[in-house]
């Protein structure tokens, strides 16, 4: 492989892979030696970023693949559903692909996630590369091996665990990604620190205004120990069976203001930067976290350029709405929901919480 800042190791036995972290990786071809051998590709992108990176990447794989054919989905969180999904099948199937063929996924989350469940369907399952072109998609969607599509009752519902034979990191094509998006990446990179590593909260602290500007160590480090803290945790739990689901930290709160407002009016990472602070003032007011820390955490999502409130999903009964949708959460059971809560920074519990204090949150906390 080319030279690179880092590379981090996802442990998982004969399915392990490596993430690729530096600059200029997308269009090195030595970013792709090993891949398994095949006579076609597929890079699955969208119409924002194919324009900008389709050719590149195809210049780097021409030399392994007689063929690549390419698909452009529409852009956009609203667009993540069967309807989509079945435009990766129908080329698939147009062009003949055969079982080793290889997808590579070319864009954030969302292409991610389609391209890696349409890889665990077609012929039961063929190999892909994610080639992530968002902060969010590089520090957790990427890594791990969540794939799936949204049904309009629920985020995510709908989907496999299988993991990517490689993950590319190129940090240069963030510096084409709007302002807005790259906060929403902020929110996946600062949910670390109160979960796993208060080191790395006190560091993002001390050096948000560097990753806001781009500066390129400080990427290097943020993207890094994110996918490190995340590479442990799913060789801990691949399938979020108990400890892997401490990585969805203001998601439950989060996933609920994205189907609220309905899917692209939030951004994924705005809602969990709103979401932390939700959890966190949670956690405070059952006893877990200090009051002090609750505010370090607002302060730093409000710093990353990210909402520290939630929005009202309903005029005459906000929270119960909001406590609607949470109850469609994966991590519910039985109706229960289960929230990732901060039992002292660094730590994270998951447990259930009445539904009385979750509505005095709810109201506290949005706008």
């Amino acid at each position: 492989m080319p030279p690179i800042a880092q590379e981090v190791s996802i442990d998982l036995g004969e399915r392990s892979y490596s993430i690729a972290i530096g600059g200029g990786l997308l269009a090195d071809a030595a970013s792709y030696e090993g891949l398994p051998h095949a006579s076609t590709a597929l890079i699955v992108s969208n119409t924002t970023v194919a324009p900008l990176y389709a050719e590149r990447l195809r210049a780097a794989l021409c030399s392994r693949y007689a063929q690549i054919h390419e698909v452009q989905l529409p852009d956009g969180e609203e667009h993540k559903n069967w309807q989509t999904l079945q435009s990766i099948f129908d080329v698939l199937l147009e062009r003949g692909c055969d079982r080793k063929t290889v997808l590579f996924a070319l864009g954030g989350g969302v292409v991610g996630d389609m391209t890696g469940f349409a890889a665990a369907s077609y012929m039961r399952g063929v190999p892909f590369v994610q080639v992530p072109t968002t902060l969010l998609a590089q520090v957790d969607s990427s890594v791990g091996g969540k794939t799936g599509i949204n049904h309009p009752l629920g985020k995510n519902m709908v989907g496999a665990f299988y993991q990517p034979r490689r993950v590319i990191c190129d940090l240069d094509v963030l510096g084409t990604l709007p302002a807005r998006e790259f906060s929403a990446g902020l929110a996946e990179v600062i949910k670390y620190g109160p979960i796993a590593d208060v080191e790395f909260f006190c560091w993002l602290e001390q050096h948000m205004d560097d990753l806001i500007a781009h500066e390129r160590s400080a990427l290097v480090h943020a993207v890094c120990r994110s996918c490190e803290i995340k590479a442990s945790v799913v060789g801990h739990d691949e399938r979020e069976s108990g400890l892997r689901a401490v990585l969805n930290f203001g998601h439950t709160f989060g996933h609920a203001i994205e189907a609220g407002m309905g899917y692209g009016v939030w951004l994924h990472g705005e809602g969990v930067g709103a979401g932390m602070v939700m959890a966190a003032e949670l956690s405070h007011r059952l006893g877990l976290l200090e009051e002090s820390f609750v505010s370090r955490l607002r302060g730093l999502v409000r710093r990353a350029g990210l909402p520290t409130r939630g929005p009202l999903l309903d005029d005459k009964d906000n929270a119960g709405r909001y406590l609607q949708l949470m109850r469609l959460d994966k991590k519910s059971e039985a109706g229960e929901i289960k929230f990732v809560l901060i039992d002292g920074p660094g730590r994270a519990m998951l447990r259930n919480a009445p539904d009385a204090l979750v509505r005095e949150v709810i109201d506290a906390c949005c706008s």
